[in-house]
């Protein structure tokens, strides 16, 4: 969707809402402290373009924005990225508490309710939206 010299904004493949996308850093890194201070700069400005570009596309309420930085606390790709997750009123029965739930123990629902990837996903107008819409905050940035 988006490529600078140091980061990617793309879709994730198993959506955890219409328009989740992830900025990833260019460079293979697993953590955190890997990053050089320019990546991690260019990391949060990616988050901010990506819900820029959500706002202006999809219309979202909110976001849900955030990493899993680490086995313990649920990291699966060994490459570093952040979350940009679009959220709406009313899309989940208990919003109360975001990202907080991370550390409850309970089943990550999404994984196992597999249509909900292909629910998930953009129509083809909706990507080309967004791609409209980071192309243009990367001429601001």
């Amino acid at each position: 969707m988006h490529e600078d010299g140091l980061i990617r904004i793309v879709l994730d493949s198993y959506p955890a809402g219409r328009g989740h996308l992830l900025v990833v850093p260019k460079r293979h890194v697993e953590r955190w402290d890997e990053l050089t201070w320019e990546e991690k700069v260019a990391l949060i400005r990616g988050v901010e373009m990506a819900m820029e570009a959500l706002k202006e596309a999809l219309k979202p309420d909110g976001f849900n924005v955030g990493m899993n930085l680490g086995e313990a606390a649920g990291q699966t790709v060994p490459h570093l990225h952040v979350h940009v997750i679009p959220r709406w009123r009313g899309d989940c029965r208990k919003p109360r508490g975001g990202i907080r739930k991370a550390v409850l123990d309970l089943e990550d629902e999404n994984l196992s309710m597999r249509g909900r990837w292909v629910e998930n996903r953009l129509s083809g107008e909706e990507v080309e939206a967004i791609k409209r819409a980071l192309r243009l905050r990367s001429r601001d940035h």
